[in-house]
């Protein structure tokens, strides 16, 4: 099952006081971006975030999930109505991702 995008607009939203967030459709599914850093996704109207210290813990209780068959674990976002939490969140894992690698 795709994403909607009703769902991508609503955690675009919610995670609009966190600064500079984007995103890209994929097959389907959308790839967020906080300063230019992949740091989750929305998959099946699901928000998961990258499994980084940071995000495990700001949320230790959050459950493990695939995004996709073959993909690594990420974790579920279920705060999604705090917005002062998910930037807090969304920012502390992109300081803990590196940087995206440039094309050739």
């Amino acid at each position: 099952m795709a994403s909607s995008s009703e769902y991508l607009g609503f955690v675009l939203e919610q995670l609009s006081e966190a600064g500079e967030i984007s995103h890209r459709a994929m097959m389907g599914e959308y790839i967020i971006y906080c300063r230019g850093k992949v740091i989750g996704g929305i998959y099946d109207n699901r928000f998961l975030i990258k499994p980084t210290p940071s995000a495990k813990r700001l949320m230790p209780d959050a459950k493990s999930e695939l995004p996709y068959e073959g993909a690594k674990e990420m974790l579920l976002v279920k705060e999604m109505d705090d917005r002062a939490f998910l930037s807090e969140l969304v920012n502390a894992v992109a300081d803990e991702v590196p940087e995206r690698k440039k094309r050739k």
